[in-house]
């Protein structure tokens, strides 16, 4: 029997770990099960921490860890899933191909920067949507230095005022400075259409970050769209054009494309939509997790969000889920009831939340630590050694804060 998993971000990581762990629980070797994991590269790009500077060191080597816990990995891109016959056609960056049956899919691809077709995007703006893009904007950054200190040099326009954007925003007077010189002074303006920042914070937490934005000297252009983007900067829907040098677009995620070869119902995010035990219904041998999945989180009408926190825990359910069919076990329905949301503020802090109204917890210099604490260990993969990195993919415990 053979499992294989399609992705290796924060939820394939963790079906990986989780299949692997009901496996050993089972007493069944790899020669009765087989679980691969199908990606790219054996690394987990540290997305959540890309608005950072040093992009290039945030990732981390699942090589190791895979081993540890006889996970095969295949090195590859899916290129075609073929539901009917339950294979995945694989093609490797030297453009050699394979094709890899399996007994039980994971689709764990995860999700990407929504791109509208606006004027001027494609060529002019820059995201921290994946580790190229962060890497060039970093570099971008420290060009800046180069040019003459006008038109637009000093001033980074974020598109979109959500979580990405107001943690890109407020990182980058410090990262600015740190390379213009300590006197430099930056301009940031965050361009969002709401009526107002943070639109899915509430009303609890956006004071204290509309007092961080102040104290940052970030400008806001709130109920405003994109127009258009040039060399000289960025055109608004009301009209007002600002001259800016760099323009990062944060402006929602849709799911990877893969999740349209799979013949079953999607949402408007692209994401198969899964039943609780994270199947894609009507598609035999087929589980979807991560930012790939739209799943019911509780039975109150809350779903599972694009974020790292949901992709850890969900991705563990539905890779002990796939196993455990194959085992012949029973199944373990996904919840996610206890969440909690950390929004780095950059040199004001950050704030810390709780449940899904957005209880405001902690806020300035405590929330930062633990926001530091979340980014460098606790989203990090286990250690490579067998029974802690097992031990680390107990559904249950996967996500709880």
């Amino acid at each position: 029997m053979r499992l294989v998993i399609i992705g290796a971000g924060f939820a394939g990581m963790y079906a990986a770990l989780s299949a692997a762990r009901l496996r050993d629980i089972q007493g069944a070797s790899p020669e009765d099960l087989e679980i691969a994991l199908v990606a790219p590269e054996p690394t987990l790009v540290v997305r959540p921490r890309l608005y950072e500077h040093k992009p290039e060191t945030l990732t981390a080597p699942l090589q190791d860890v895979l081993k540890a816990i006889d996970v095969v990995y295949v090195q590859g891109s899916a290129e075609t899933i073929d539901t009917r016959s339950r294979a995945v056609d694989i093609e490797a960056g030297d453009g050699t191909k394979k094709r890899l049956s399996y007994d039980r899919l994971v689709l764990a691809t995860g999700s990407r920067l929504f791109r509208p077709n606006i004027p001027g995007l494609a060529e002019h703006a820059f995201s921290v949507d994946k580790l190229d893009d962060a890497i060039a904007l970093d570099r971008h950054l420290h060009n800046l230095v180069r040019r003459p200190a006008r038109n637009g040099r000093d001033t980074v326009v974020v598109a979109g005022g959500g979580f990405t954007g107001i943690e890109v925003a407020t990182e980058i007077p410090a990262r600015l400075r740190a390379i213009l010189g300590k006197d430099a002074k930056p301009r940031v303006v965050i361009v969002d259409r709401n009526p107002a920042i943070a639109p899915d914070m509430g009303s609890g937490p956006r004071p204290v970050i509309e007092e961080a934005l102040r104290k940052l000297g970030v400008e806001t252009r709130l109920g405003a769209g994109v127009e258009a983007l040039d060399k000289s900067g960025i055109t608004l829907s009301t009209g007002e054009h600002i001259d800016a040098e760099t323009v990062i677009w944060a402006a929602g995620m849709r799911a990877a494309p893969s999740t349209t070869q799979i013949p079953a119902e999607r949402d408007n995010l692209g994401r198969l939509l899964v039943d609780r035990d994270l199947r894609v219904p009507g598609v035999a041998g087929v589980f979807a997790t991560g930012d790939a999945a739209k799943a019911a989180c509780d039975d109150l009408g809350n779903y599972a969000l694009m974020s790292c926190q949901h992709a850890t825990r969900m991705g563990a359910f539905a890779g002990h889920n796939a196993a455990a069919e194959l085992l012949g076990v029973p199944t373990n329905s996904y919840h996610q009831k206890a969440y909690a949301t950390c929004l780095d503020l950059g040199e004001a802090g950050a704030i810390f939340t709780r449940g899904w109204h957005r209880k405001l917890e902690l806020v300035g210099d405590e929330a930062k630590r633990t926001k530091q604490q979340i980014n460098t260990v606790w989203i990090y993969p286990p250690r490579a050694e067998r029974a802690a990195a097992l031990a680390s993919a107990d559904p249950e415990r996967v996500g709880e804060v």
